[in-house]
């Protein structure tokens, strides 16, 4: 059994962990920014779906998920998935400004893989992350363990079947251990999600489905936070909406479907990078919360 030290309470991240507060968490975020964009510089990778996630990955591992540094095979940590892998390159720059991950990023593959620090499961094949968490949730319960799972998906990712199998199996198990968090960037491949497969009524689908349904702005680490905290109280599988924007940061990306995979060139990687400069010149600079 493990000792009370191994035994952090169910929703506060780990005791390591200093307490951030949002302008804190979107200036870590715009950092993270700044190093896909310097990748998508030096080679073609799916910049305007990492660019979507990263204030959402940068909230969860944060401010919400409890982990212990040096430790990533620690028994009763949180798991977070990224089921959407053609992000990855956001995930990447997450872990490496939390010092997760180290090294020359350019050199890891486009979609997350096995035995990378910070990396759960090998994602890619879109539509299996939400099982994998299934699987991970329901084994932590049994195992009495105290770890919590999240899997983010993407919104274009809900057209497959699998999903809603899990869905379905979650609702089932009662798995209270599990949220989903879905980049709702209304963006896929293809176009707009309504226009290549309608996903609306959403939320009303997860509740048929039996999870507790919150939405938020994902681009608001307050909002994300307390959604995912309450979901995470619930008697059962919880989902967060969170509407956010393909691109988000660099305005000529922001809502273009051109952008879902692409290539910087320099003139363009120095507008984005000034764009991301003078947001945080901005920004309030508040240090805690």
């Amino acid at each position: 059994m493990s000792s009370s030290a191994e035994q952090p309470s169910r929703h506060s991240p780990s005791a390591e962990h200093r307490p951030v507060g949002p302008a804190d968490v979107l200036a870590f975020a715009d950092r993270a920014r700044l190093r896909v964009l310097r990748l998508a510089a030096a080679k073609p990778l799916h910049v305007g779906p990492a660019l979507s996630v990263i204030d959402l990955l940068a909230t969860l591992r944060l401010t919400v998920l409890r982990d212990r540094p040096g430790r990533p095979d620690w028994p009763d940590r949180d798991r977070l998935l990224l089921s959407k892998g053609h992000g990855a390159y956001g995930l990447y720059a997450v872990l490496a400004e939390s010092g997760v991950l180290t090294g020359d990023l350019d050199r890891l593959p486009g979609h997350p893989a096995d035995g990378l620090p910070g990396v759960e499961a090998a994602t890619g094949a879109l539509g299996h992350g939400l099982s994998l968490g299934c699987g991970m949730a329901l084994g932590t319960r049994l195992a009495g363990r105290p770890g919590r799972v999240v899997v983010v998906t993407g919104d274009g990712e809900l057209d497959e079947g699998t999903n809603w199998e899990a869905a379905q199996f979650a609702a089932h198990h009662r798995l209270a251990n599990l949220v989903a968090v879905v980049d709702r960037n209304g963006l896929q491949q293809e176009g707009w999600t309504e226009d290549v497969l309608r996903l609306e009524p959403l939320a009303d689908k997860w509740r048929a489905f039996g999870w507790s349904v919150a939405e938020a702005d994902g681009h608001d680490p307050a909002a994300v936070r307390s959604s995912v905290t309450a979901l995470l109280d619930g008697p059962g599988p919880g989902v967060l909406l969170a509407h956010t924007v393909k691109g988000r940061g660099v305005s000529f990306m922001e809502n273009d479907p051109g952008w879902h995979m692409g290539r910087l060139t320099a003139e363009q990687l120095s507008t984005a990078t000034k764009e991301l400069v003078a947001r945080a010149a901005a920004r309030p600079q508040v240090v805690g919360a």
